[in-house]
């Protein structure tokens, strides 16, 4: 129930984003990070399928606490029967139509059957709860997924805006050179190196809009909701960038491993193949039931002999008195028949009987054997699953951390080269315009300038989507 109120709860939510989308169509959306992973999760179709892999496991956990109840069955036949036929009622051979019916009901339970019905509640249950890790695990994928694509708008719209920025450096500088070329106080080869940098400037917005587009495109397919080209996203704190991350690679794999709904999700396999095995085994021992019968019938023949009278007659047989024949009298019964009805029928014929059985497993082609040894080879299976996923989740991890610590330093040393660029581009421009720089040395300083804006953009999102990962092993807060 829990389960079916949260996938409400979630199609609810992206329901409501999407209509707030159409309703304000071509205005501007701000747009969290929270709100772009909730409405993912709700839309997205491998959560959806997962989520209904839980509701399916669910019931076959509660079908195998049923399974414990004991059964009842009800049978009831009706039949005509022409010619010569057995009255089922007094069991003599008739000739003639009758109508016939037979009433059964058989219930029965099992007492022992080498404990398979309890382990195999505990092997459904184990797997309900491994459902809900998979599940889980779906939705840690897409937010991931969208994280991703989420920073690599808010880094897209940065670059544009820095293209935005060159192309207006650009732009002052044609201005001017057109200003002093019609005046013949410059070469006219500089005014066309700028021209030829405004160009190029031009050009890069182009490609910048065109990537920002792209992955506006991705959030929006990977929220499953129409693009939107107004959509806007809610900018990211990163004041803490140049803070070193506190946690070692150790730590941050120990917690994973109590934190992480794969890791819980493999280890919940493997519980539950465990049990499996034991239900497998279970085949080996002798099942003990307990079953109940009551069954009635019904005939249109039946019939019952109801005493009027008695009456004397003479009979074949006589006695001779003094040479004198005189008939021998016998009594005879009258009888009337009279149909039995229906209601008398059912309760005349009723029939319980009660038995205790016990069936011990002899040869059944080596079935249950079999069975064993598939559920062994399931377990080990299960197990090299589970180690293999904590080996890959620790190299993860490491890897994940080299990459942070990486993009870390990048960063920090892009910053001082910014710094760098930006005093140098400054000292080209005074000269430049003072005329004692060539448009070659003014040129050079922006591009490099440029390039150090650009490539710090493209390391303070990967940072920050390193340190995102990072949180996300640990079960932090992801916004």
């Amino acid at each position: 129930m829990n389960n079916q109120k949260l996938m409400m709860k979630n199609i609810f939510l992206s329901l409501t984003f999407v209509i707030s989308l159409l309703s304000v169509n071509g205005q501007d959306q701000k747009l969290s990070l929270q709100q772009c992973v909730e409405t993912g999760i709700a839309n997205n179709l491998q959560v959806q399928q997962t989520g209904l892999q839980v509701q399916s496991d669910e019931i076959n956990r509660k079908q195998a606490k049923l399974n414990l109840l004991p059964n009842l069955n009800g049978t009831v036949s009706h039949g005509i029967n022409q010619g010569k036929s057995i009255n089922p009622y007094t069991n003599s051979y008739i000739n003639q139509n009758i109508t016939t019916g037979s009433y059964n009901l058989t219930g029965g339970v099992v007492l022992f059957n080498g404990f398979s019905l309890m382990n195999s509640i505990k092997q459904t249950s184990l797997a309900y709860q491994a459902s809900k890790m998979d599940w889980q695990q779906a939705k840690d994928n897409i937010t991931i997924n969208i994280i991703l694509a989420y920073l690599q708008v808010l880094g897209n719209e940065e670059q544009l805006q820095q293209a935005k920025n060159q192309l207006e450096l650009s732009k002052q500088q044609v201005e001017r050179l057109e200003v002093l070329n019609q005046k013949g106080a410059i070469n006219p080869s500089d005014l066309s190196d700028l021209k030829g940098q405004y160009s190029g400037d031009r050009l890069s917005i182009i490609n910048s809009q065109n990537a920002l587009e792209s992955s506006k495109l991705t959030l929006c397919q990977l929220m499953n909701i129409p693009y939107n080209k107004n959509m806007t996203l809610e900018k990211i704190s990163t004041e803490n960038l140049a803070a070193k991350y506190e946690d070692t690679p150790d730590k941050i794999y120990s917690t994973a491993l109590s934190q992480l709904a794969l890791i819980k999700s493999v280890d919940l396999r493997t519980l539950s193949a465990e049990k499996g095995l034991k239900v497998a085994k279970g085949a080996f021992y002798p099942t003990l039931s307990f079953g109940a019968n009551t069954n009635t019938n019904y005939s249109s023949a039946a019939s019952q002999e109801n005493f009027i009278n008695s009456t004397n007659i003479a009979s074949a047989d006589y006695v001779t008195v003094n040479n004198t024949q005189y008939p021998v009298m016998k009594q005879i019964n009258n009888y009337s028949s009279q149909k039995i009805n229906y209601g008398k029928q059912l309760s005349n014929n009723r029939f319980t009987s009660f038995d205790l059985s016990l069936r011990i497993p002899i040869f059944n082609s080596l079935q249950a054997r079999n069975r064993v040894k598939q559920a062994e080879l399931l377990l080990k299976n299960s197990q090299i699953v589970a180690a293999a996923t904590r080996t890959t989740l620790q190299q993860n991890i490491e890897q994940a951390y080299i990459n942070m610590t990486s993009a870390s330093d990048s960063y920090k040393t892009l910053l001082d080269q910014v710094s760098a660029y930006s005093e140098s581009y400054r000292i080209a421009e005074v000269r430049f315009n003072s005329g004692l720089g060539t448009p070659i040395d003014y040129l050079t300083a922006k591009n490099n300038m440029d390039r150090a804006n650009i490539n710090l953009i493209n390391a303070k999102y990967d940072y920050v989507l390193r340190t995102k990962i990072l949180d996300y092993y640990q079960g932090k807060p992801l916004w």
